[in-house]
C-alpha cells in the first residue's frame, strides 16, 4: 500500500476483534512513530503501550465509558514534556505516522481525546512532570466504516493571503 492509499483508507475504528497483536507488528508500528520528525529533533514525547487485557478493560471507565477500548489490541497513551513548546505537535505527527502504518498492516486505530486526565495519569503511574496529550486505540477492525464527507478544497485553502479562495 502506498502512503496516499493509506491516507485515503484510514478510518476511525470503534469496533475491534478481541485479538492479540503480535509483538513484531507492534514493534514495526512503534518504529514508524519513532521515525517521525520533531521540532529540533527533541522527540519530547513518549508512548505508554497497554496490551494487557485486564488493563485495557480498566481503561473503559477512565475513557468516558467507550467500551470498544476494552476490546482493542493495544492502547497508546501519548505523553509529553509540557515544557517543550512543540511536544503536542510532535506527538500528533508520530501517532499519525503510526496510524497510517497500522492501516497498511490491515489494522485499525482511533484517536482518543475523551478521558479523565488525572485518573489516566494515576492508572499509568505518570510522573508529575509529564502530561497526557492524546491516546489511540489500535487493533483488528470489526467494522468497515464508509468514507465520511470532506469539505471542498475552496473551504480549506487560501492562496497567498487568508480568504483568497481562488488561485490567480
Amino acid at each position: 500500500m502506498e502512503v496516499k492509499e493509506a491516507i485515503r483508507a484510514r478510518r476511525s475504528i470503534r469496533r475491534y476483534k478481541r485479538k492479540e497483536l503480535p509483538l513484531e507488528v507492534l514493534d514495526r508500528l512503534l518504529e514508524m512513530a519513532r521515525a517521525a520528525p520533531s521540532g529540533a529533533n527533541r522527540q519530547a514525547w513518549e508512548l505508554v503501550v497497554i496490551t494487557d487485557r485486564l488493563r485495557l478493560k480498566g481503561l473503559v471507565p477512565i475513557c468516558k465509558e467507550q467500551a470498544f477500548i476494552g476490546d482493542c489490541s493495544a492502547f497508546l497513551v501519548g505523553v509529553e514534556d509540557p515544557h517543550q513548546k512543540w511536544a503536542k505537535v510532535d506527538l500528533a505527527i508520530a501517532l499519525d505516522h503510526l496510524s497510517l502504518a497500522a492501516t497498511e498492516e490491515g489494522l485499525g486505530s482511533c484517536w482518543i481525546g475523551a478521558f479523565d486526565p488525572s485518573r489516566l495519569a494515576e492508572y499509568i503511574g505518570l510522573p508529575p512532570d509529564r502530561t497526557i496529550t492524546v491516546c489511540m486505540a489500535l487493533g483488528y477492525p470489526d467494522e468497515a466504516p464508509a468514507p465520511r464527507g470532506r469539505k471542498k478544497p475552496e473551504e480549506l485553502f487560501s492562496w497567498d493571503r487568508y480568504g483568497v479562495r481562488e488561485r490567480e
